[in-house]
């Protein structure tokens, strides 16, 4: 009523937004439903007669707009906007739901737009595609709003009104408040309708009304009652269902309307309410009549003085459908207080019952993925009397490959226990295992699953093999390390492609595997010898310090005769390795290790002291003694004032 500018408009929408707000203090959202007449609010329906709220009604719904939300944080812009976009002319600009609506963050206006939509067998009034009376225009407004495209934007004029239609459509859509709060609009309507209605007049609303609720799934027909408003409001709308609705129908919200209550009906009369409808639809025409009007007056007077309360407390009653509920997600309840029970105790209880459910099995898989499947594994070990089976199903669980991958998917690792379940893990199972193997992030589990597997009497080379595949280095490593350790290589098996590993840490341990493999020990030898790494050197002067080949000879001679510089280790390793070769060049590199020079007088001189002279000397004196040349060297070793030299070449230190 204000033009763009007016000083009056902005205090006006800052007191709206400060209202709601306070509404906001205690609730995420409010939701306005729309129909032709009234506005519907938590499921109470305004008065249709009342001018203002019926004007704001009309001119919502020639809108297209089916409902209103306002979220938490609702800010005066917001509100100012949405309300410049709905204060346009319908007439003139074309209804806003039918348009592309602008969006805010807390403001949402939510669009019907079937405009074509009318009931079957009905021709609309002259220039206007609506239905002439009232009874009519409820049912497609009803329509409108089940049917409403989850974008809001119109998906036909021929979209099918059948009530199993409107029914599947409500049983699909998403929860939404501001959704129900039209339905359920709609619904109270309708029952005010057909209570006043004459029969020949509301026949067919009747009928698509009763078909709707029997097509309705029961979750969505309680919630659409719970949406109705408080006990007296679901009471009324009840009465109003039960004064014009079809008797089946009535049944449905009855039963509906006592979950949505906590209130009880008893099986007996369930029962004979069952009875009543199947005599009220399909009796003769004298019983017809009766049984209608009786179980109408049953539902009056039950809901007249409706007293009989569930006797359990609240709490227990929640407790007792959360036990009854097969469909456990692993979700806590927000109704339990307090600690989260042990599962070790349920599960001895579980045990001391000799039962098996959905509760055991969660219990199960928290006391494993907290790290306690050791003490499960001893409670499983010695079941109470007549628990045997139960224990067997629980055993067979821990032992299933999700279950092991659980094990090692906590926080908390439980080895030992781990450890004894190896013997009953079948091959699947060593997967996961495997899998943490190659990339847990923690040093000990990795070291320790190396340990546990390696000692595995379950043949798992199959597995290690197959994993060799990946990528990722250290997960090659890891296999052929644990191949190593397990002794189990299958004969067709080759370490070759890893041999020449980029990495040196995958080649190290595919070396050392082929050393232990007696055709393809000497590759290994060579391959070990030739390598860059000196590591992988000294893995294959180590398998040959016993037994040189004699082609090898050279290459052994070339790495005892290396640079002071190189590498120590290998130097010496490689001369323990000449010792035990009885060959000429041998001993001459032996010699020239040894040799010092000669002194004034012409004596032999050793060099300065070193690992790899009493290496020399040691073996001179174990193996070459009698030779000129060595005992020469040999001897001045005896008259050297180091006691080492002395001890390498056989002269007590003394």
């Amino acid at each position: 009523m204000y033009p763009i500018g007016h000083p009056a408009l902005a205090p006006t929408i800052a007191s709206v937004v400060g209202r709601a707000n306070k509404l906001l203090e205690h609730r995420q959202t409010i939701a306005f439903g729309v129909a032709r007449r009234q506005l519907i609010i938590d499921g109470v329906t305004t008065d249709p007669d009342q001018p203002v709220l019926r004007r704001l009604a009309e001119a919502l719904h020639q809108h297209h707009i089916g409902a209103i939300s306002l979220l938490r944080g609702v800010e005066e812009q917001e509100l100012g906007q949405a309300l410049l976009t709905l204060a346009t002319e319908a007439e003139h600009a074309g209804p806003a739901g039918k348009n592309a609506i602008p969006t805010w963050p807390h403001v949402k206006l939510h669009p019907l737009t079937f405009d074509g939509l009318t009931l079957a067998g009905e021709a609309p009034s002259s220039g206007r595609r609506e239905q002439s009376t009232l009874g009519g225009e409820l049912w497609v407004g009803l329509a409108r709003a089940a049917l409403m495209s989850k974008d809001g934007q119109e998906v036909g004029a021929d979209v099918s009104t059948e009530p199993s239609d409107v029914a599947k459509a409500i049983d699909a859509a998403p929860r939404a408040e501001a959704y129900d709060q039209v339905i359920v609009g709609y619904l109270l309507q309708i029952a005010q309708q057909l209570k006043t209605a004459s029969a020949d007049k509301s026949d067919e609303l009747r009928r698509r009304t009763s078909r709707l609720i029997a097509s309705l799934k029961p979750g969505t027909l309680r919630r659409l009652v719970e949406m109705g408003g408080n006990h007296a409001q679901r009471q009324q709308f009840v009465l109003d269902a039960a004064d014009g609705m079809a008797v089946d129908a009535v049944l449905e919200i009855v039963r509906a309307a006592a979950d949505a209550s906590g209130q009880t009906i008893s099986h007996g009369l369930v029962r004979l309410l069952k009875k009543l409808a199947a005599h009220a639809e399909l009796g003769s025409e004298r019983t017809r009549p009766r049984a209608d009007a009786e179980l109408r007056a049953h539902v009056s007077s039950l809901l007249s003085d409706w007293r009989l309360e569930d006797p359990n407390p609240e709490r227990y009653r929640q407790a007792l459908d959360r036990l009854a509920d097969t469909s456990v997600d692993g979700q806590r309840p927000d109704w339990v207080v307090g600690e989260e029970p042990d599962p070790l105790r349920i599960v001895q209880i579980g045990l001391e019952a000799g039962a098996f459910g959905p509760l055991l099995e969660r219990a199960v898989d928290q006391a494993i993925h907290a790290g306690q499947l050791n003490v499960l594994l001893d409670l499983l070990a010695s079941p109470p009397p007549g628990a045997e089976p139960s224990a067997e199903i629980i055993l067979g669980m821990v032992s299933r490959p999700e279950s092991v991958k659980g094990m090692l998917a906590g926080t908390k690792v439980d080895l030992a226990g781990l450890d004894n379940l190896l013997p009953r893990l079948t091959l699947d199972s060593y997967d996961p295992l495997l899998e943490a193997l190659g990339s847990s992030d923690n040093r000990f589990v990795r070291r320790r699953l190396l340990e546990l597997l390696s000692k595995t009497r379950v043949d798992i080379s199959p597995l290690v093999i197959a994993r060799l595949g990946d990528e990722r280095w250290y997960v090659q490593r890891n296999m052929l390390m644990l191949l190593g350790r397990s002794s189990r290589v299958p004969e067709s098996f080759s370490t070759l492609p890893w041999t020449t590993h980029p990495d040196a840490r995958v080649r190290v341990e595919a070396i050392r595997l082929q050393l232990t493999l007696p055709n393809e020990r000497d590759l290994g030898i060579h391959a070990a010898l030739d390598d860059i790494d000196p590591r992988i050197v000294h893995v294959g002067l180590t398998a040959i310090r016993d037994d040189c080949p004699p082609d090898l000879l050279g290459r052994v001679i070339e790495l005892a005769q290396a640079p002071p510089e190189s590498d120590e280790n290998i130097r010496l390793t490689a001369v323990a390795a000449l010792a035990h070769v009885k060959h000429a060049r041998a001993l001459d590199s032996l010699l020239q290790i040894a040799d010092g020079g000669r002194s004034f007088l012409g004596r032999q001189k050793l060099p300065s002291t070193s690992p790899a002279l009493l290496t020399a000397i040691r073996a001179l004196a174990g193996f070459w003694s009698g030779d000129p040349r060595a005992a020469a060297v040999l001897t001045a070793a005896a008259r050297s004032s180091d006691p080492e030299i002395r001890k390498a070449g056989g002269v007590s230190a003394t």
